[in-house]
């Protein structure tokens, strides 16, 4: 059902941003590591995301399509030559306020069209995110990302989607302020 994809879509956001901290804590990463985590995140955030965004004519199909060569654009512009820094909103975040806004309002279609819409014109921008290590970086992340976990384990609410929505919009409303890479 589209409710299981959604609450799939957000577990696959949280170990996206696990799975880079498990392989430098266990010294395991290298360059193919980083080209199927790279296939991965557009499997997971672009092609299965998209899948959100009901299909029923011409236009919805369009919006489909440009929306995975918007994941597929962004990822292909993942490095921005300066360090810690993405250029474009990462595309996980998309997903998960795409994934949110589709629990919360029942996959109201119009709604998710809006959204997606939106999260495209962040993707392809070629404005600075910071890469931030959650993970790695500072106690309160770490307790954001822990509190993540708890919502998903202990609850498929409103409320955990609520919580994961309110993170990513905090990425995207106040990245360098709150995101920012600062060990």
């Amino acid at each position: 059902s589209r409710q299981w994809s959604c609450w799939l879509l957000l577990i696959g956001f949280m170990l996206d941003l696990a799975d880079g901290a498990v392989a430098r804590q266990l010294n395991t990463c290298s360059a193919l590591g980083a080209k199927l985590d790279d296939f991965a995140d557009f499997t997971s955030f672009g092609l299965a995301t998209a899948l959100l965004l009901h299909t029923n004519g011409l236009l919805d199909a369009l919006l489909v399509m440009v929306y995975v060569l918007a994941v597929f654009t962004r990822l292909c512009f993942y490095s921005s030559g300066v360090p810690f820094m993405y250029r474009g909103l990462p595309c996980p975040y998309a997903t998960a306020i795409l994934a949110c806004a589709s629990l919360l309002t029942g996959s109201h279609i119009v709604v998710l069209r809006a959204i997606a819409v939106i999260m495209i014109l962040f993707m392809i921008d070629q404005g600075f995110y910071p890469h931030d290590k959650v993970l790695e970086s500072q106690l309160w992340k770490k307790v954001v990302f822990a509190g993540g976990v708890m919502m998903m384990v202990c609850s498929s609410s409103p409320l955990a989607c609520l919580y994961h929505l309110v993170w990513s919009m905090s990425y995207i409303l106040f990245p360098d302020v709150l995101w920012s890479f600062k060990v």
